[in-house]
């Protein structure tokens, strides 16, 4: 009998029932959080875990990657563009074993973090008015 891991059954439902801006968050603090993992594993010198979890980062960036929609415009552009560039820098810092590029591209993922939560928060208060606003139109 395989036993369930409550967290693991926990993170796959949060996963399956989030919204996509959701997701998009979740995904970035994932990337931020292997960045930590891997720059302490690349101070304690221990190859093995910085690799792991860097390219558990390399992995979340590509996924980031592939949800852009190339037809939503410049800033899609933009993005796929500097995702592209954190790749190169994580490749960088998991050849050399340089925590420096690693921590760089964490630098620009809570950056982005910070922009995704504000535009989260906008989401929901939006979608919270909304159903508000039909219960207004259909009482008129």
């Amino acid at each position: 009998m395989t036993m369930i891991n409550p967290y693991d059954q926990y993170r796959r439902i949060a996963t399956e029932t989030a919204d996509p801006v959701e997701l998009v968050l979740m995904l970035y603090r994932g990337a931020i959080r292997n960045l930590e993992v891997a720059e302490a594993a690349l101070e304690r010198r221990d190859s093995s875990q910085a690799h792991e979890s860097l390219v558990k980062t390399q992995n979340i960036v590509a996924e980031l990657m592939g949800t852009l929609n190339l037809d939503a415009g410049e800033l899609a552009h933009n993005l796929h563009r500097l995702y592209d560039y954190m790749q190169r820098r994580l490749l960088l810092a998991n050849l050399r074993k340089d925590a420096a590029p690693a921590a760089e591209v964490r630098g620009m993922l809570t950056d982005l973090l910070a922009t995704w939560e504000e535009l989260a928060q906008r989401y929901r208060a939006a979608r919270a008015v909304q159903p508000a606003l039909v219960g207004v139109r259909g009482a008129a």
